[in-house]
């Protein structure tokens, strides 16, 4: 199911009505007449609410001598809601775009020829320039507390607070004055 489809599902069933049109059809197919007077609705509202769900693919109809009865999809409950909202959406590839464009901006607001101009104060950028530092450190090394200064003070020197604010994100963790960085 498309992201789409999920919207279209989801408006469908915020609905008193349209949820009590599908508990009725679990038990049986009906018709419009026979909806409308078991929930006491008006067949025209029961129409308009059996065409929404049909557009959501809830429903379908199919005439029977001169009725048309509603049947339910049951397939489409079958699918957990977490599958349905996990799955892949249509703006996915736009949302990494934005995000990619915003951590060059924010790169490029706060580094300066390979420096660090100043220590942001949003937690957001700071985010982003901690793990831009954490570029410079290699996955599975152990470095002394000398070592992720010296790296540290290439960028900025204020290194004690860039080293403390590393280890507070989870960049980097320390045990006995040994750091490494968290993969």
């Amino acid at each position: 199911m498309n992201e789409a489809e999920a919207v279209r599902l989801f408006k469908c069933l915020a609905d008193k009505s349209r949820l009590q049109i599908i508990r009725s059809l679990t038990i049986e197919d009906m018709d419009v007449e026979r909806l409308a007077e078991r929930l006491d609705l008006t067949p025209a509202t029961i129409s308009f609410h059996l065409k929404k769900l049909a557009e959501a693919g809830v429903v379908s109809s199919y005439k029977q001598q001169y009725y048309t009865f509603y049947t339910l999809h049951r397939e489409v409950f079958d699918t957990p809601i977490m599958d349905i909202i996990i799955g892949a959406s249509d703006e996915a590839s736009e949302q990494e775009k934005r995000e990619a464009e915003y951590r060059k901006r924010v790169i490029d607001a706060f580094f300066e020829y390979g420096k660090l101009k100043s220590i942001p104060v949003q937690r957001k950028k700071e985010r982003i320039v901690l793990e831009e530092i954490a570029k410079s450190f290699e996955a599975g090394r152990v470095y002394s507390e000398r070592e992720v200064n010296i790296i540290i003070a290439d960028f900025h020197d204020d290194f004690c607070t860039i080293r403390r604010d590393m280890i507070s994100e989870k960049i980097m963790e320390r045990e006995d004055n040994k750091y490494w960085l968290v993969v």
